[in-house]
């Protein structure tokens, strides 16, 4: 999410930039609109990183206001409190309409300020939900647009689903985006594509997978997550289930306590297949262990009659948790194959609901995103919140590259079709 708009240099446009921010702070819309045909709504505060929208929002912050009492020598006046919430009420109007402003004259909803703050960020601290939700639901539109634009230039380009997959997306359910500036490029990193995660060895410890590079793929803190999932995907004995990306076998196990009357795992990398061997999950009697990437497995499942009297196989349950993969895949996969793998009286399926859970204004943004796409699919999702503790007060991070949580809710998502 590093911003692609360097602070002003040239020195009149600087001193135009400062006339914006100013401006933006001040929530002088005159100022405003004039300095907007000019000066573009991104520009940053070399001191601070603000933008105009960071600078809007922080003046709409009560605390940085003087109370009217303060200009009053020898009291409040009679009718101090009205005129007080009138005035805050026009200042809340005045942020709010600012905000807009910039957002339509082209201000980006996801930059960075030198306090590692996006607009959305710095509104949720200083407590301004309303501001918080314009910031929101301008990252869906941006989202959406950055998608769908996207899609039309692979159209063009004729892509393969191979060179689809290999092109790395910043939003994965469990890659943490890089906001730190001085980090080089995730190029050579394996968790920057599937192909480089499928060939790097894999750590295997008490409490977590790790990769070459100490990205961590899977760890125990996720046992909640994976033990709530469960117990609302399957919540009775003998279902058909699938689940896509074994990991540390964390929501397998938990599938398997409730007795299912078949178990499909659908596991790609080497060193994961060969765990599963050592710990007896080829033997298991309802079990089908799959080897190798979904995007090949599943449509030879689906084209063949291999379910039950020869007819479609066909599950009640299916769970979705991968790596190294971006969201273009999670959204391959309930576009093209959740709807000819999932039985339609009753069936339930869900995922890792990683995206943008470095912070949460990103982390409500792609759950829009994911509403709207699975709606779309043909698929309604009910969110259920689970609590989750600091991992960085427990130590969980130690020697972690990146974490890929920093929230304290988990959102908890079950899809079924529509109606």
């Amino acid at each position: 999410m590093e911003s692609d708009n360097p602070p002003a240099t040239d020195p009149s446009l600087a001193a135009d930039a400062r006339l914006l921010l100013q401006a933006a702070s001040r929530h002088d819309l005159t100022s405003l609109q004039r300095l907007l045909r000019t000066v573009p709504a991104s520009v940053q505060d070399p001191e601070t990183g603000f933008t105009p929208l960071h600078a809007a929002i922080a003046g709409a912050d009560p605390s940085q206001r003087t109370s009217l009492d303060d200009k009053v020598p020898n009291g409040p006046p009679v009718n101090g409190d009205t005129e007080e919430k009138e005035e805050e009420a026009r200042g809340e109007e005045a942020a709010i309409e600012t905000v807009k402003q910039l957002l339509l004259n082209g201000a980006i909803w996801n930059d960075l300020d030198k306090n590692n703050e996006t607009p959305g960020c710095l509104a949720l601290r200083l407590g301004r939900q309303d501001l918080y939700n314009i910031m929101v639901d301008a990252g869906v539109r941006a989202e959406i647009l950055l998608t769908r634009l996207d899609e039309y230039e692979r159209l063009d380009d004729h892509s393969s689903d191979d060179e689809e997959e290999s092109i790395p997306d910043e939003t994965s359910l469990r890659i943490p985006k890089d906001d730190d500036k001085s980090q080089t490029s995730l190029s050579n990193d394996p968790l920057s594509n599937q192909p480089s995660y499928l060939s790097s060895p894999l750590s295997f410890q008490p409490d977590r997978i790790l990769d070459a590079s100490t990205n961590s793929i899977m760890m125990s803190w996720e046992t909640t997550l994976m033990s709530r999932t469960a117990a609302l995907l399957a919540p009775t004995a003998g279902l058909r289930i699938l689940n896509v990306g074994h990991g540390m076998g964390i929501i397998d196990s938990e599938f398997q306590s409730t007795n299912p009357r078949t178990h499909h795992i659908i596991e790609a990398h080497p060193d994961v297949l060969a765990r599963m061997r050592e710990e007896g999950w080829y033997a298991k009697p309802n079990v089908v262990v799959h080897e190798g990437r979904w995007q090949d497995i599943l449509p030879s499942i689906i084209e063949k009659d291999v379910g039950e009297q020869n007819g479609p196989l066909l599950f009640d349950v299916i769970y979705f948790d991968t790596f190294a993969e971006p969201y273009s895949a999670l959204r391959r996969f309930f576009d093209d194959f959740v709807i000819g793998l999932l039985d339609d009286d009753g069936g339930r399926w869900g995922f890792f609901n990683g995206l943008g859970a470095d912070r949460q204004v990103c982390y409500d943004v792609y759950g829009k995103v994911l509403e709207l796409d699975l709606f779309e699919a043909g698929f309604e999702v009910e969110w259920t919140g689970v609590a989750v503790p600091d991992l960085e007060q427990r130590g969980e991070w130690d020697g972690v590259k990146r974490p890929y949580w920093r929230l304290k809710e988990y959102r908890l998502p079950v899809c079924r079709f529509v109606g």
